[in-house]
Order: C-alpha cells, then sequence, then structure tokens
C-alpha cells in the first residue's frame, strides 16, 4: 500500500481521504488571492510540527516580503520563526529568482540552473517537504511549449528521485471554476488541487477541489474553505 502523508491542514487530508501519497509532486492552482503560497507554506509548517524538514523555494517573491504576509495571515502560528531558525523551515528565494528572471541566453540551461540548485538546497538540508512558489514564471521563461514540457518533465523526475513531498503553485488565468482551463503540463505531476474565488467581487466564495491524486483516492466534490489566523479551514463533510 502507499504511505500516505498527512498535511495536517484542517479538513485537508479528509478531502484526501487521508493525506497525499509520498513522494507525490502536486500542483496547486489557483488565481491571485486564493491562498496558493499560503496553503503550502501551512503544508510545511504542519510538517515541522511533526519533526520533518521543509523548504520552500520563492521565485515570484523576496523572502522577507514572503515570511512578512505569512506571518501577517497566520498569526496564530506561532512557531514560525523558531523553525526557520532551526532550519526545519528554510526559504529561499536569492539567486534563484535572479536566474528564472535573467533576458536573453540559453533559457534551457537557465531553467537547468534552477533544477540543479533546487536540488543542491534539498540535500543540503535534508528536505523531505518541498513548496515551489510558482512554476508560473518559469512558463514565461522558455516560450517553447516543447522544451518547456520536457523542463517540466525533468523537474517532476528530478523531485521524484530526491524522494521528497512538494507542492508545486501555478497561476491560473480564471479564478472562476466554470472558466479554469488546465494546461497539459499541469498533468505531468501526480495531483492537482484547485483552488477557486466563486461569485461577485464583493462576496467571493472561496472552494476548493481536487482534480487527481496519482495513487490515492479523493473526494470529488468542490467545497468550501476559509483562511483563519490558525491555517486554512477546508469545510469537506465530516470536518
Amino acid at each position: 500500500m502507499v504511505k500516505q502523508i498527512k498535511t495536517g491542514i484542517f479538513g485537508l487530508d479528509s478531502v484526501l481521504f487521508g493525506g497525499i501519497p509520498e513522494h507525490n509532486q502536486v500542483v496547486v492552482a489557483g488565481g491571485p488571492g486564493a491562498g496558493k503560497s499560503l496553503l503550502s507554506f501551512e503544508f510545511l509548517y504542519r510538517s515541522a510540527l511533526e519533526g520533518e524538514i521543509g523548504i520552500m523555494f520563492s521565485l515570484d517573491e523576496e523572502v522577507d516580503k514572503l515570511l512578512e504576509n505569512v506571518k501577517e495571515v497566520f498569526v496564530g502560528m506561532e512557531k514560525i520563526d523558531e523553525f526557520i531558525k532551526e532550519g526545519r523551515i528554510t526559504v529561499i528565494g536569492e539567486g534563484l529568482s535572479d536566474s528564472v528572471r535573467q533576458v536573453g541566453g540559453d533559457t534551457t540551461y537557465q531553467f537547468g540552473k534552477v533544477v540543479a540548485d533546487i536540488e543542491a538546497y534539498v540535500k543540503k538540508t535534508g528536505a523531505t517537504r518541498v513548496v515551489i512558489d510558482s512554476i508560473s514564471l518559469l512558463d514565461l521563461m522558455i516560450n517553447d511549449k516543447i522544451i518547456y514540457r520536457r523542463s517540466m518533465l525533468a523537474l517532476a523526475s528530478n523531485l521524484r528521485r530526491l524522494g521528497v513531498t512538494s507542492m508545486i503553485t501555478v497561476e491560473s488565468e480564471s479564478i472562476d471554476r466554470g472558466k479554469l482551463e488546465f494546461v497539459p503540463e499541469y498533468f505531468i505531476f501526480d495531483g492537482i488541487i484547485a483552488l477557486y474565488q466563486n461569485g461577485e467581487e464583493d462576496k467571493r466564495v472561496l472552494s476548493l477541489e481536487v482534480i487527481k491524486m496519482r495513487g490515492g483516492k479523493h473526494s470529488f466534490m468542490t467545497v468550501p474553505y476559509d483562511i483563519a489566523s490558525d491555517g486554512f479551514k477546508i469545510y469537506a463533510q465530516g470536518t
């Protein structure tokens, strides 16, 4: 039987019928403000509470800004600074983000350098949980779709070889479930969790759906969620 990794996030393990299959790479897709980075960071935080080591690669935001936002939202997570100081959670941005934002030159080489740097940091920290936030920037980096898909395959293969369980955030063009389209690259990875923002601008309803999860069963229901001071609240049946 496939070992499942409990995320510890309220309601998410119920939707996943126990957790994420170990060593899976899970895409977290959603529009701006849906909470992709926050959900992924909480995955690392809950893992750290269980003694696991996690690492987050921030390609979109500066590390200080990312952590400032996380701590402003998750004021109830009192051990964030402690876990970072102890090395249970590491957030990397500098260097990697510079490589991604380089203009011109061999983009395939630049992408390969990013992947190699990710592997080096994982080995250095001994991380078993990995977050990449986000791969949307990598899409802009490589214009050739065939090369991009090959690069995504290489990334997925490397993460699998490293034996980590990971979340990879992706920016969706639409925040509405009825208009959401999944590009083929998403299906390279083992799982897809979609975060939606439905309704009018001043009456947004946040909801979550697991599109697929290789190696494990999951609910096919779309369920509401909130982002509270102590973490996500995913209102699955029975929670």
